[in-house]
């Protein structure tokens, strides 16, 4: 005689049910997003010699992201911030970032103020499938080529060794030098621009090199003094390069002109020259901190400026576009926010303008802005375009 299955009554099944999925494990939760706070990591220089630049970056993203707190943040959940100090060294970053990522959980990661801390975050970047944005550098490393993870707001290096190449080339230029960064990502950037003049049909007549957060550029100077070039293509920090200026121009018969990118810290640079200063060109990714036509400009001009002792700059106007940007993925993807949802909405941002600044992300490109300027230092240290 078959007997027949024992079942369980309804009710009880309904209320296991319910007590399971009230037990299922936290880890389902989306990493540094609560129902009140969205947690974000950034590593940037904070002290050393390149602390200017971290210091900048990370208040001007504050100026927005306070701004939006204050009125009652995104989907009723307030950004929270959280910046360690690298001192701009990769092992560094590449501690600090296992430090947000492990141990503070964060939503996404903000920010990073140059290569080597950039360098230092990406194999747990990829590791750990978390959303990279903004990072405060042009190299080749980031920008090259197409990675999911990354979202750039400034243009890449390339484009502004391209800027750079034209107006060597205008210029008729051939006796060309340059500095760099002693290490690896030094020698990328070096080794982009090497191609970059190929294009252009000019060539390198000799180099030198950088340590990374040195201003002893001793050596540098004597090889490229002797090598006679009519223009020297920097690609160090503002400490460096202005060690270095001021080390060609001492006691010299014939000075070359000097070309930065963006990345040297053009505000940094223009006070460790003074007067000095003139007649250094820098290409810029960002607007003019200046051009208050923009409405952009007026923003951060009310937000950023509105405590004692802050000067307008392109570092402070990178982190406040870029933490505009930011927000505007983050209200995108909505109440449900995750790490693929944040991204997905990022990927759908098709010519925003964010108040004079356009920038695009596409499923296929993470190279929000194509923008580049030319510009020179003045003698008082303001910017002419």
């Amino acid at each position: 005689m078959l007997k027949h299955a024992f079942r369980w009554p309804s009710t009880m099944v309904l209320t296991l049910l319910a007590g399971l999925a009230h037990c299922a494990p936290a880890a389902a939760a989306t990493p540094g997003v609560t129902a009140t706070t969205i947690l974000v990591g950034q590593s940037a220089a904070l002290t050393g010699p390149s602390s200017q630049l971290g210091t900048e970056m990370r208040d001007g993203a504050l100026a927005w992201f306070d701004y939006v707190n204050g009125k009652g943040g995104v989907a009723g959940r307030q950004i929270v911030l959280k910046t360690l100090d690298d001192a701009y060294d990769g092992p560094r970053a590449a501690k600090t970032t296992a430090q947000l990522l492990q141990v503070d959980n964060v939503f996404a990661l903000f920010g990073y103020v140059g290569l080597a801390a950039t360098n230092g975050a990406l194999p747990l970047v990829e590791q750990s499938d978390v959303p990279f944005f903004a990072p405060l550098t042009g190299a080749p490393l980031v920008h090259a080529k197409f990675q999911p993870n990354i979202f750039n707001i400034r243009a890449s290096n390339t484009l502004e060794m391209e800027s750079i190449a034209d107006n060597l080339e205008g210029m008729g230029v051939k006796k060309i030098a340059v500095l760099y960064q002693n290490d690896v990502p030094g020698k990328a950037v070096f080794d982009a621009f090497e191609r970059t003049l190929t294009r252009h049909h000019l060539t390198i007549m000799g180099t030198a090199t950088a340590e990374r957060n040195s201003a002893n550029v001793t050596t540098a100077v004597a090889a490229i003094r002797k090598m006679e070039p009519t223009v020297v293509v920097m690609f160090t920090s503002y400490p460096a390069s202005a060690a270095f200026i001021r080390g060609m121009r001492k006691d010299a018969t014939s000075i070359p002109f000097f070309w930065n990118i963006s990345f040297v810290g053009s505000q940094g640079l223009a006070r460790a020259l003074g007067a000095e200063a003139s007649g250094v060109m820098i290409s810029q990714v960002m607007p003019s901190p200046w051009n208050d036509k923009l409405a952009l400009i007026k923003e951060y001009d009310q937000l950023y400026l509105n405590k004692p002792g802050r000067q307008p700059g392109f570092s402070s106007l990178e982190g406040f576009i870029a933490a505009k940007a930011f927000v505007k993925g983050l209200e995108k993807a909505g109440t449900h926010l995750t790490r693929a949802s944040f991204k997905e909405a990022l990927e759908s941002m098709h010519g925003v303008d964010l108040g004079g600044y356009a920038m695009t992300f596409t499923p296929t490109s993470h190279e929000a802005s194509h923008y580049v300027e030319l510009t020179v230092l003045r003698r008082d240290g303001t910017f002419l375009y």
